[in-house]
């Protein structure tokens, strides 16, 4: 069994992949362009695990599994790929991407960064007692998450432990539970954008989805609300974002998902054409919200697990294309 790691990313699930599958493989970990001997490679491979595929790459014949090692595929040409070739993506990146909302939300109403570096110059500004010290707390909030798959239920799950309130936009409709108070689906947008304090973007990346946060839903929300996005940057409308944080339209945003990545020959680009990195109501982070060492670990079992089962004829799980299995 030959199995490629194609790109840099991809790569790093090659470290001790070997250990988690049940029968010896030929491994190879190539990297984002390929040399004549790399393609030679890639070609003869039976499984591969890259993030894209298109016609630029030679076409494996062999070619049973196709594992993207994160949850998008939008770069994968699905109808270049063998008919046989079954496809898959992954998740167990929910549990980081929460405790980064979690973070970033408690980091804007408990300033202990500030306090630690004021009280270091003998500065107790916020010491407990006088009104004009009070710091913010998350507790009895509102959190509106735009989309409630993965990551919506594992952000859920830990803002109703901090006692949060939980409204959701989601396509089809979320039965309210223990989890969500209030649900909105996608038709309704214009009464969910106000009824939230912070709101957190995890829709995948679609034709529909495109600009799905734009002018008319920063003109809808609170004045205070903040904006999270751990989906993909076009979801919300570049300029719109741009608008609204430089007006003061809206109270803040962290965004983690950009519209500009560096690639060849634009090694560390700003993450956008306009000047976000001027602005003072923003966090910025480099697309870091689900790459943890946990991640890392529950994909790579995902993957070799769907190695198994190919190999075996059985179904895969988080199936994006099922191939043909040879009988």
């Amino acid at each position: 069994m030959r199995i490629v790691f194609h790109g840099e990313n991809a790569a790093s699930f090659s470290h001790g992949f070997a250990e988690l599958l049940e029968a010896p493989a030929e491994i190879s970990v190539l990297p984002d362009v390929l040399s004549d001997a790399g393609r030679a490679t890639y070609a003869q491979a039976d499984v591969i695990v890259a993030t894209k595929f298109d016609a630029s790459l030679p076409v494996p014949a062999g070619l049973k599994l196709f594992h993207v090692p994160g949850a998008g595929y939008d770069a994968v040409d699905l109808a270049a790929l063998p008919p046989a070739t079954t496809v898959c993506n992954c998740f167990g990146h929910e549990q980081a991407i929460a405790e980064y909302v979690m973070s970033a939300l408690l980091a804007r109403n408990i300033p202990l960064a500030a306090a630690d570096a004021d009280l270091r110059k003998g500065q107790w500004t916020w010491w407990a007692g006088a009104p004009e010290r009070v710091h913010g707390e998350i507790a009895g909030t509102t959190i509106g998450l735009l989309g409630f798959g993965h990551i919506g239920k594992a952000i859920a799950a830990r803002a109703k432990a901090f006692e949060m309130k939980v409204v959701v936009a989601n396509r089809s409709k979320v039965a309210t539970s223990e989890l969500v108070d209030q649900s909105f689906t996608l038709d309704q947008l214009d009464a969910f954008w106000g009824s939230a304090d912070a709101i957190v973007v995890s829709v995948p990346f679609t034709d529909e989805t495109k600009g799905i946060v734009g002018a008319d839903a920063f003109a809808g929300m609170r004045k205070n609300a903040v904006v999270i996005n751990v989906g993909r940057g076009p979801t919300i409308d570049e300029a719109a974002l741009y608008d609204a944080l430089k007006q003061d339209k809206i109270g803040g945003a962290i965004i983690d998902t950009w519209y500009q990545y560096p690639g060849p020959g634009r090694a560390n680009p700003q993450p956008s054409a306009l000047p976000f990195h001027e602005l003072s109501n923003l966090v910025m982070t480099p697309h870091m919200s689900g790459w943890t060492t946990g991640t890392i670990r529950r994909r790579q079992q995902t993957i070799a697990d769907n190695v198994g089962r190919r190999l075996k004829g059985l179904d895969c799980v988080n199936v994006v294309r099922q191939g043909r299995i040879a009988p």
